[in-house]
């Protein structure tokens, strides 16, 4: 047993606390209400201006500064992944000088090897996370430049055409929202090696955090157009 009973309550609330706010934020009763729900309404607004213009740059470039903010946080994620096995591979220094630190809570080092593991793997899903995301823009690009031009007559293959580029741009800002809010709750894992009363308190803060900005935050308000008017 490498962990004590207080710290499998830390890991247990860290999972249950992860689970229930992105099925909350997806599929509960209040989904249509968060941030992300709006921004997809959005979405929609955004292709069916593209339909009325003939000239396109305007929506390639969205589309394109979307996948390179992916591609961002994939590398990012990459990174992350290879410092964890970095700092796996040199273990024995690292946690020589840790044990001299008074804030270290490991007892033994396949303790601490354990919590940087469980950090890897919170990279590698953000990474599989911005990685298919990163794909899905390219094809949300396709699908939004095989749009039919203004001048189309039948208005039922149009809207065909609409609904498919809107199922994959809706598809990729899904897999970027997962992988961004497993990028958030993997610092609440770093608090974990100080302790697990920190790692509680800082998975809790986290989830608050972000149940502020998607319900109750100014970028919610602006995405439903409820910012007050500027006197």
């Amino acid at each position: 047993m490498f962990f004590s009973t207080l710290d499998f309550v830390a890991i247990t609330w860290f999972i249950v606390a992860a689970f229930s706010y992105s099925w909350f934020c997806e599929h509960g009763p209040y989904k249509d209400r968060t941030l992300s729900a709006h921004m997809n309404k959005r979405r929609e607004a955004w292709l069916r201006v593209t339909l009325d213009r003939d000239l396109r740059m305007v929506d390639t470039a969205i589309v394109a500064g979307l996948q390179n903010g992916t591609a961002f946080f994939a590398s990012a994620s990459l990174l992350g992944i290879g410092a964890c096995f970095a700092v796996l591979r040199s273990s024995n220094e690292i946690y020589s000088l840790l044990e001299d630190l008074p804030f270290a809570s490991a007892s033994g080092q396949a303790e601490w090897q354990l919590k940087v593991f469980c950090l890897l793997i919170l990279f590698a899903y953000a990474f599989f996370k911005f990685g298919w995301s990163h794909r899905l823009w390219n094809y949300t690009g396709i699908l939004v430049g095989a749009l039919p031009l203004p001048e189309a007559k039948d208005k039922e293959k149009v809207e065909e055409a609409l609904q498919s580029a809107l199922a994959m741009n809706l598809l990729a800002g899904k897999h970027f929202n997962r992988g961004l809010r497993t990028f958030f709750l993997s610092i609440g894992i770093i608090g974990w090696f100080i302790g697990p009363i920190l790692f509680i308190i800082a998975t809790t803060w986290i989830i608050l955090v972000l149940i502020r900005r998607q319900f109750f935050s100014e970028s919610m308000k602006a995405a439903k157009n409820e910012l007050p008017a500027k006197k």
